[in-house]
């Protein structure tokens, strides 16, 4: 990756760790994501399953509703994903779903990851209806993110 690469996703990062801290201050858990297609965010997510009283409330999935939503189509083949945390297994279900290519993170989430768990969806390739896995691009802004558990 290039110095510009990684100035551009540490910029995108950021966005995802403010929004993090929102979260947080709400008493949920400090998820952030963003849906970037070419250069314009058109999707923001903030962790809300305690919030809202609901377990499909994370970050990811509402930044893709947004998306979806925005552009009126399903399809994110052409964005990026930024996320300060990696998708759990549910997230990473709709990210294969609809196709996103590229998904930048900050930490590692473990045994519910979507590519550091024992079911790792996102690099799945037996799934015939996906597409090939996304791109993973893993510790942006790392120690900020970890942080956030703090």
């Amino acid at each position: 990756m290039n110095n510009t690469d990684l100035q551009q996703h540490e910029s995108y990062m950021r966005i995802c760790l403010d929004l993090a801290k929102i979260a947080k201050q709400r008493g949920d858990s400090p998820v952030g994501s963003i849906i970037v297609q070419n250069g314009v965010i058109i999707g923001e997510g903030i962790e809300g399953g305690k919030t809202h009283k609901d377990i499909t409330f994370h970050a990811e999935i509402e930044a893709i509703r947004n998306a979806t939503k925005k552009i009126e189509k399903q399809d994110l083949s052409d964005c990026i994903m930024y996320t300060t945390h990696e998708p759990c297994i549910m997230c990473s279900y709709v990210i294969r779903h609809t196709k996103i290519p590229i998904i930048v993170t900050g930490i590692a989430t473990g045994e519910i990851g979507g590519f550091s768990s024992k079911l790792p969806l996102l690099l799945d390739t037996t799934i015939k209806k996906w597409s090939t896995p996304p791109i993973l691009i893993k510790g942006i802004l790392e120690k900020e993110c970890a942080a956030l558990h703090n």
